[in-house]
């Protein structure tokens, strides 16, 4: 290395100062941040997972009711493929309306007067 490279590098005074001035940058842009950011409602976002879960759950219980009602079906009838076939499709439907119902709920007003 050359004297030139060695006149080039900042002292050790000169880059404390750099810390210090970014710490204090920093310092005042996170507590900018944290007036910033709204306040989260975690109950609410475990309240929309709960939902999600139960509407999932919904409708898998229809597709496997309307399997296990086609199967037994078959087994009685001995007309193995074709009743599980239809009774699955019917547990489908009936799973897929249970979702559309779960999510076109409305809320119920909270005050008995305007009922």
């Amino acid at each position: 290395m050359s004297d030139r490279d060695d006149d080039m590098r900042p002292t050790d005074a000169e880059l404390e100062a750099d810390r210090a001035r970014l710490r204090e940058r920093l310092d005042r842009f996170k507590s900018t941040q944290k007036t910033l950011e709204p306040e989260v409602d975690r109950p609410g976002g475990l309240q929309g997972m709960a939902q999600g879960l139960k509407i999932a759950s919904e409708f898998i219980a229809g597709v496997l009711v309307g399997g296990a009602i086609g199967y037994g079906v078959d087994t009685l009838l001995g007309t193995l493929p074709f009743g599980l076939i239809v009774f699955l499709l019917l547990g489908f439907g009936a799973g897929v309306l249970n979702v559309i119902r779960s999510t076109s709920q409305t809320t119920t007003p909270t005050d008995p007067r305007s009922r």
